[in-house]
């Protein structure tokens, strides 16, 4: 069959309440919202999930939209294909840019689960009927995180993540443990720290941490190795693993014990089955990290963390945790600490027309060359 068209979405949304970390206080949300059409009509969905800014990482909304209008909607019209991993080593020669990557990825997986009549979870080889839910509390006071967290575990979640960064970590966790003495806690520190802090990352040991997530350097690997020898801790890489490349090297130097997989950073579908495989090989435990997405990516996320091997708790939140309404219309929603798999075809939720009209501030069409494009 082939691609008939592609259109983007540039949309944005005002979060319930701002998401705040030490790099960035997020208010309002915007993202690439990705249709790929075929002949029979059949629409597959893609969502780009780089920031308004670079400070997750390098990419933004502006720069993914060029990579996805200039070079990589291009790549993909430039011969024909048969399957999706096609698309993804196609996109192999172009450096970088894997949220721009993956929210195309994402849609012809998507898209192709759909002209087989099956779910994109059946597709990539799924097996969990429920998927775990953890939950973000973002940087804040003492009391502040207290109730956010609170809030959360009476919603079910089963596993809090916390943002950390230096002067603002040993007391916060010190406190939610006390609060929460069986809760499954980690510290996320969206590389805060470097070695000279060794003994403040120490000192995190005794709270029973289940990880703590990116200390060090977003590229690093060399360093994480080091400081995992001096911490009790199991170290969970996030930044620093954008291609099964970095995995394997993670590997050989011994940098993490844990590995949080990203659709959007590590560009797709391909590069994620890659790398988990590789984790599963190696006893490195997974789950999958969250980026404040709207729902297409967050039923995406889903779909990933069918797979056996993710066993903690993701950061798969209620759809409402973030927006008085998403742009799906069955919002995503966390019951008693887990989420049902879904059944639909493909990633199994539909664009909530109206809604996603509302907030789009940008629209663009791409007709595509029939002849080349099929699968």
């Amino acid at each position: 069959m082939r691609i008939k068209s592609v259109t983007l979405h540039i949309i944005s949304m005002p979060l319930k309440k701002p998401f705040v970390t030490h790099l960035q206080k997020v208010e309002e949300r915007e993202g690439i919202i990705i249709e790929v059409r075929d002949k029979e009509g059949v629409c597959g969905l893609g969502e780009g999930v780089a920031f308004s800014t670079p400070w997750y990482t390098e990419e933004t909304v502006k720069t993914s939209h060029h990579m996805l209008k200039d070079v990589l909607i291009p790549l993909m019209n430039s011969k024909s294909f048969h399957h999706p991993e096609e698309i993804g080593k196609r996109f192999e020669a172009v450096r970088g840019n894997a949220m721009a990557k993956a929210a195309l990825e994402m849609a012809l997986w998507d898209l192709y689960a759909r002209q087989k009549g099956v779910p994109l979870w059946n597709l990539i080889g799924g097996t969990r009927e429920e998927v775990l839910a953890g939950a973000v509390v973002g940087a804040g006071s003492i009391p502040e995180m207290i109730n956010q967290a609170e809030d959360l575990v009476k919603e079910g979640y089963q596993r809090i993540k916390l943002k950390i960064s230096p002067g603002a970590d040993v007391e916060i966790v010190k406190e939610l443990r006390s609060h929460f003495p069986n809760l499954s806690l980690l510290a996320d520190a969206n590389s805060a720290y470097s070695l000279e802090d060794v003994p403040r990352l120490q000192a995190l040991d005794e709270f029973d941490l289940e990880m703590i997530e990116q200390p060090l350097g977003i590229d690093d690997l060399v360093e994480h190795s080091l400081l995992q020898k001096e911490i009790s801790t199991p170290i969970c890489l996030d930044e620093s693993i954008v291609t099964p490349h970095d995995m394997r090297s993670a590997i050989h130097l011994n940098s993490c014990g844990v590995v949080n997989i990203k659709l959007g950073r590590v560009g797709g579908y391909s590069s994620a089955l890659e790398i988990y495989r590789l984790c599963r090989e190696h006893d490195i435990k997974v789950w999958c990290g969250g980026m404040i997405e709207f729902g297409v990516s967050r039923a995406h996320n889903l779909a990933l963390s069918t797979l056996e091997g993710f066993r903690i708790p993701g950061d798969i939140s209620s759809s409402s945790k973030y927006w008085e309404e998403d742009i799906i219309t069955s919002p995503i929603v966390v019951r008693n600490g887990v989420v049902d798999r879904l059944e639909g075809p493909g990633i199994g939720v539909e664009l909530n027309r109206k809604r996603l009209s509302a907030v789009t501030q940008f629209k663009e069409d791409f007709t595509l060359d029939e002849t080349h494009n099929k699968f």
